[in-house]
């Protein structure tokens, strides 16, 4: 009787409002740093400044994420989710106001960024368990697909966003974060009526304590850490990489750049959620890792405007598994682990997404703001996700 009382609800408007909600987190994370050209223009804002934007962005995910870990079983995932979808959309529409409204314009960029970053966190840790929970045949087909709308987000929002500099000039820039504001503060509704299942049974979830205490969940830390600095540092520098180091528009730099690094990561998650029983998961996530390192060394050293954009639009499709594959080996090892363990790999990945274009952000502007040089200083990440997975596939055959 449960289960058909389950199969009643409306799970469909649930998988709608979690869509959203990874769309809403793309834009979250993508559409300032279309920006940084023109607020290094406009603003007289230094490259290892717009560096701290992207770490600001990501290290408030981490705490959020860390407090998740320990908040999110007692208030509830709908009042939480809803909460991420009020300060996703604050946050987004207050850059049309803060910047210019505040003494200096870089304290109101970071105002907002801090605010929707609140919203980012927050989703981050609480879709994927809400879809997770719910009572879908298929979930791994689910929830691949769910992660891929995170990278056709980011499809819209660059494309998007691009046209309508275009057509109605980047000065008008403060317009489009208000439009991109509506999709979260419309969601607000969705989250608010669907249908929310518990995660794991009470009283059957490891805590923050027993994770700690569990070896294989260091190794998954590191894992998320190199996961989120492999992705993150190339895809939050790739607009103003594409402008400044290979000397192309905004609008090819946009298009090119992050648009063709987020259609590559989409149909890797896509093509791994189709035929990803046929393939080893951790041999893939190695030869993934391989390729992101020859992505960064050609974004890197190409002389040929094309051959780097070809790299970094590549790159997308290297680190497409990454992310949810960390996240599925972890769960696979400790299934157990529930809200803790996903605030936890999502707090790592965090960690990874705000040192990774810091680092990339300041050996540039160190290197005369040379962007070729800080994309160079990225190849330690996959570097160092290749071993990690390695070591994690000889713990399992070592179980065997």
């Amino acid at each position: 009787m449960e289960m058909k009382k389950n199969y009643k609800k409306n799970y469909k408007k649930t998988q709608l409002a979690c869509y959203l909600g990874f769309i809403t987190q793309a834009i979250c994370a993508n559409f300032v740093p279309l920006l940084f050209i023109t607020f290094h223009n406009n603003y007289d804002i230094s490259f290892g400044m717009l560096a701290l934007v992207s770490t600001c962005f990501f290290v408030t995910q981490l705490v959020v994420d860390f407090l998740c870990a320990g908040i999110v079983d007692k208030i509830g995932y709908r009042a939480c989710v809803i909460a991420a979808e009020v300060t996703s959309g604050l946050g987004l529409a207050g850059l049309a106001v803060l910047p210019d409204l505040l003494p200096s314009p870089f304290y109101g960029i970071i105002a907002c960024v801090v605010i929707y970053a609140i919203g980012s966190g927050l989703t981050e840790v609480l879709v994927s368990p809400i879809v997770e929970a719910c009572p879908f045949e298929n979930k791994e087909t689910m929830m691949s697909l769910l992660h891929s709308f995170y990278c056709w987000g980011w499809v819209g929002v660059v494309l998007f966003s691009t046209i309508f500099f275009f057509v109605f000039g980047i000065e008008n820039w403060r317009i489009m974060a208000l439009i991109w504001s509506v999709i979260p503060l419309y969601n607000i509704y969705n989250f608010a009526t669907c249908p929310i299942e518990p995660l794991v049974e009470e009283g059957k979830s490891m805590t923050m304590s027993q994770l700690f205490r569990t070896k294989a969940f260091w190794i998954f830390i590191v894992l998320m850490i190199c996961a989120g600095s492999s992705e993150i540092a190339m895809a939050q520098w790739a607009s103003a990489f594409a402008e400044s180091a290979l000397h192309v528009s905004k609008t090819v730099g946009d298009l090119a750049g992050p648009c063709g690094f987020a259609v590559c990561m989409g149909i890797s998650r896509l093509l791994y959620g189709k035929f990803g029983e046929k393939v080893d998961l951790s041999i893939f996530m190695m030869a993934s890792g391989v390729m992101c390192l020859v992505c960064y060394l050609v974004a890197g050293l190409a002389g040929i405007p094309l051959v780097g954009l070809i790299g970094c639009a590549m790159c997308g499709f290297s680190v497409g598994i990454m992310w949810p594959g960390s996240i599925s080996i972890s769960s696979k090892i400790l299934p157990n682990g529930g809200t803790a363990m996903f605030a936890l790999l999502a707090l790592a990945g965090d960690l990874g997404g705000a040192a990774g274009p810091a680092i990339i952000g300041t050996v540039s502007q160190k290197a005369a703001n040379n962007l070729q040089a800080g994309i160079l200083a990225g190849i330690g990440f996959p570097i160092v996700l290749v071993i990690s997975v390695f070591y994690i596939r000889r713990i399992q055959y070592a179980e065997k």
